[in-house]
């Protein structure tokens, strides 16, 4: 898909054709619509298309006649039937005249351009949009991390309750964005650097402002990645060591069972041998198989007593 927008008046509409100050938008570009762009623009078609592969990292080329910038962005996915969070290049080329973005998929960053939700923009002022794009997702990575510390948090607190092993998959995907996005981050901030110090692009003293905010809002975000990082290692951590002090306390209580059956199995081991009765204990009383039960009883209970006095059962 390929759309052509420009704004006037500070009102964003489509356009028909490709002019001076207009954006393009490709999203999952076809080859035909990657030549036809690249041509119209004098662009390598490969840089065109290079956000379309999922393997490329975040950088800035500069070129004869336009600049590349691919940066990594935060998108949505289904990952075991839940909702979590991925990277994703996107590719900013400017040109003289015209930016052109290309991503594999709708971004909700692109999309608030689209929708005119982003004060201040213009299709024209070319670099500040750059920037604009770069700042909205550094704000975007901050509130995704946000979410996911909020599962987080609904992990931890069925801890003590009800733990499943949905749970450790879902914390493991968890753990797995963070370094998605920690991996991103860093690609992004050394390209955030490069742009302060290449004169090639133009820009004027708000733009350096905004530039300005958008390192402070990614290394933000750098931080609050790490920190989670570590709140999600401890909650791993603290799940193990729940689960496994269940664990124990199971074998305890097998273990202090069995030892209480193993009483009456002795007893009745040693009443059921094949020997001269007349030597057993009770073997001729009317009531001796319930006194020997009773005495089974009382040495269980007994013990039974001594295992729950010392925490064992």
């Amino acid at each position: 898909m390929v759309k052509i927008y420009r704004t006037d008046d500070r009102l964003i509409h489509e356009e028909k054709t490709v002019t001076d100050g207009v954006w393009i938008h490709m999203v999952g570009p076809s080859a035909e619509e990657s030549q036809k762009v690249a041509e119209e623009l004098g662009v390598d078609i490969a840089d065109i298309r290079a956000a379309l592969d999922e393997e490329e990292s975040s950088r800035i080329e500069l070129e004869d006649g336009y600049t590349l910038i691919l940066i990594d962005v935060p998108s949505p996915e289904i990952r075991h039937e839940k909702m979590m969070y991925t990277t994703i290049p996107l590719g900013i080329v400017l040109t003289q005249n015209v930016i052109v973005t290309v991503c594999t998929e709708e971004l909700p960053v692109l999309q608030a351009f689209v929708n005119n939700k982003v004060k201040e923009f213009s299709t024209k002022k070319k670099l500040r949009f750059v920037y604009q794009i770069l700042h909205r997702t550094s704000i975007l990575y901050q509130g995704n991390l946000r979410t996911i510390d909020k599962k987080r948090t609904e992990i931890e607190e069925r801890i003590g309750n009800d733990t499943k092993d949905d749970d450790l998959i879902a914390l493991h995907e968890l753990e797995s964005t963070l370094v998605y996005f920690a991996t991103s981050l860093r690609a992004n901030a050394v390209v955030l650097d490069r742009l302060t110090r290449y004169k090639r692009l133009e820009q004027y003293p708000e733009d350096k402002e905004l530039l300005d905010d958008v390192i402070i809002e990614n290394k933000q975000a750098i931080e609050m990645t790490g920190i989670y990082r570590d709140i999600i290692n401890g909650t791993r951590e603290l799940m193990s060591t729940v689960i496994n002090n269940r664990l124990n306390n199971v074998m305890k209580s097998l273990t202090s069972i069995t030892l209480i059956m193993a009483v009456p199995t002795i007893v009745s081991g040693i009443y059921g041998m094949n020997v001269n009765p007349e030597g057993m204990p009770f073997a001729d009383s009317l009531y001796g198989f319930g006194i020997i039960v009773g005495i089974i009883a009382v040495i269980c209970a007994v013990m039974m007593y001594i295992l729950k006095r010392n925490k064992i059962l």
